[in-house]
């Protein structure tokens, strides 16, 4: 076969045509419809296969966190209930406003059965928090450091919660120590309280920028 036959043929004889120029031909027009069947059928469904192979992946992640978490269900509750049980001791130790003169007094007979000498036992200004009242009390004593020890021991096993802050030592006359120290006592809001705070902190975050006036 020349190159000048092959210059020669025309798709109005293709019946005509050589053998090995058919074969060729017939070749070529398989290969385009393939190519136009992979760009048009298969590529899309790669890609959708893709996209269900990872969302597999995303789903199986989270049935293996959700299957974790149900394992651990039985654990996760009694956790619950033990910080529930350990909030409500501590919410029974907090005073109410009617029982927080009893407590300084207890906390002052606390020194004086140590065998100590005030100087200054004042309440300060009481400071609302989230749910309860801290009220700090200012405390200056003169004894030695059985007495201090026996007095701070004592204030930490009333009923009622009270912590001690800044502690200091120092000397004192006559061979005296003074220890000066920040009880703080807690009491429970009361409803009034309570709505007065929560006005309170909707007017400060009105104020900040952002914030809806």
């Amino acid at each position: 076969m020349k190159m000048s036959d092959i210059k020669n043929l025309s798709f109005d004889n293709v019946g005509s045509w050589p053998l090995p120029i058919k074969i060729v031909f017939t070749l070529l027009v398989c290969a385009a419809i393939m190519g136009l069947a992979v760009w048009k059928d298969i590529t899309p469904l790669q890609t959708d296969l893709q996209k269900a192979q990872a969302q597999e992946v995303d789903k199986r992640k989270t049935f293996e966190q959700k299957q974790k978490k149900a394992a651990n269900l039985s654990a996760l509750k009694q956790q619950l209930e033990d910080i529930k049980d350990t909030f409500g001791d501590l919410l029974k130790r907090l005073p109410n406003k009617t029982e927080v003169a009893a407590l300084l007094v207890d906390i002052s007979q606390q020194g004086l059965a140590a065998g100590l000498e005030f100087e200054l036992f004042k309440p300060g200004q009481e400071r609302p928090a989230d749910f309860y009242v801290e009220l700090p009390i200012q405390i200056k004593v003169i004894g030695n450091y059985h007495e201090f020890g026996t007095f701070i021991s004592g204030v930490s096993d009333l009923p009622r919660i009270v912590t001690n802050h800044d502690i200091r030592i120092t000397p004192g006359n006559s061979g005296k120590l003074v220890l000066e120290t920040t009880a703080k006592t807690y009491r429970y809001m009361d409803e009034e309280e309570e709505g007065v705070e929560a006005k309170k902190a909707a007017k400060s975050t009105a104020k900040k920028p952002g914030g809806k006036k």
